[in-house]
């Protein structure tokens, strides 16, 4: 027996490994999920228009996934073959680091992390096992690698790498412009000097906080929920002057109210929902959302059920609508959180139902162009570094 046992242990070893490293793909399969199922059909008219805008998305995951972003997938949102179908011209893509156990919209304390397992069992370097800057810079360098062989996937750090972009996007849309994003400043692990790190690495758009306090400030679903920490003035400071967009999505009331009253160039919110049509810890107040406004910054609409309370096209365009008639249209934008642990109504190919969302609401093509990239194009134009 007790030879059948030691001779039976490896077996169970690569069994258990097997399973462990196999886990991701499961995950991502059942966490990213969509509820219908492509293909997609939106009718003649928003088809015609669709067809013809350049969108822009504020928010996807894809990169803490270990997918290949030039591979076509018939799971999760996105994937570069999928987001030229969609008619996407420009997606930032957020780099996650760190999430709380029991992760819940209302309170996460900081002293856990569910990542951590995720990297290991994907085998991303030893050095991102302990290190959420080296997650950060992982992930970027996963992006870099997709952009550097592949001439459809276009890394964006500059206003004129956005310019050249466009006009060679206007006579061949058949390639996507890509930005990088954090998701929470706690990547910085409390070094003032990382913020340069992560410049040098190609991130331009910076979320503050993800879902637990940080040494920048407080996170609506964080313990304490406060302001700007005097590290957090720091940081602040030195993004905006390295022209690094300040992302205000999952900050804390008072964090949000402290960064308006500190910054001095626009600020965004990349992924959100508004309290006007789903309240929630998370959603914008219509103050919040004026105050944002009045910065020149925008305010990208997410497609899942705690940003706009359902799972369809009808509640994002809700939502739309109700920040377009609040604070113009001229601040309204996409921020999908595709590839985030969402349950979305469609996957990136299905944006042509967004469209014909909109035209039924009313909007008009130029508002709807406006809304589904124009925002995000004309803010990255005026604010990403010059050179």
């Amino acid at each position: 027996m007790r030879k059948r046992l030691l001779l039976a242990l490896p077996i169970l070893a690569v069994a258990g490994a097997g399973i462990f490293f196999t886990l991701p793909s499961l995950l991502d399969r059942y966490m990213n999920s969509v509820e219908n199922a492509a293909p997609y059909s939106a009718n003649e008219q928003a088809k015609a228009l669709h067809d013809t805008l350049f969108i822009a998305d504020l928010h996807d995951d894809a990169l803490l996934w270990e997918r290949d972003l030039l591979k076509r997938y018939s799971y999760g949102h996105s994937d570069l073959p999928r987001l030229l179908d969609g008619q996407v011209g420009l997606q930032v893509f957020s780099t996650v680091t760190k999430t709380p156990r029991g992760l819940n919209y209302e309170r996460n304390a900081a002293d856990s992390d569910n990542v951590t397992l995720l990297v290991m069992a994907q085998r991303w370097p030893k050095e991102t096992w302990d290190s959420l800057l080296h997650r950060a810079l992982y992930q970027a360098d996963k992006l870099h690698e997709a952009a550097g062989s592949d001439g459809r996937l276009v890394m964006i750090r500059t206003r004129d790498d956005l310019s050249a972009f466009i006009a060679a996007w206007n006579k061949d849309p058949q390639r996507v412009a890509a930005l990088l994003a954090t998701e929470g400043l706690q990547p910085l692990e409390g070094k003032l000097e990382n913020v340069d790190r992560l410049y040098d690495a190609g991130f331009r758009i910076t979320g503050l906080v993800h879902f637990f306090d940080n040494e920048v400030g407080g996170s609506a679903h964080g313990l304490d929920k406060g302001g700007l920490t005097s590290f957090g003035r720091r940081v602040v400071k030195r993004l905006e002057d390295k022209a690094m967009l300040i992302d205000l999505a999952h900050a804390s009331r008072p964090l949000i109210d402290d960064v308006l009253a500190f910054a001095s160039r626009p600020v965004l919110v990349s992924h959100s929902g508004v309290e006007g049509t789903c309240p929630g810890p998370r959603n914008l107040s219509d103050r919040h959302l004026k105050a944002i406004a009045a910065t020149g910054g925008v305010i990208g609409i997410g497609y899942w059920d705690a940003a706009v309370c359902a799972t369809s096209v009808e509640a994002i365009v809700k939502a739309i609508r109700y920040t377009a008639d609040l604070v113009g249209v001229e601040h309204v934008a996409l921020g999908s959180d595709f590839n985030g642990t969402i349950h979305a109504p469609f996957d990136v190919t299905g944006l042509a139902l967004l469209t014909e969302g909109l035209l039924g609401a009313g909007f008009s093509q130029a508002d709807i162009a406006a809304i589904m990239g124009g925002n995000v194009q004309r803010l990255l134009l005026a604010n990403l570094p010059s050179s």
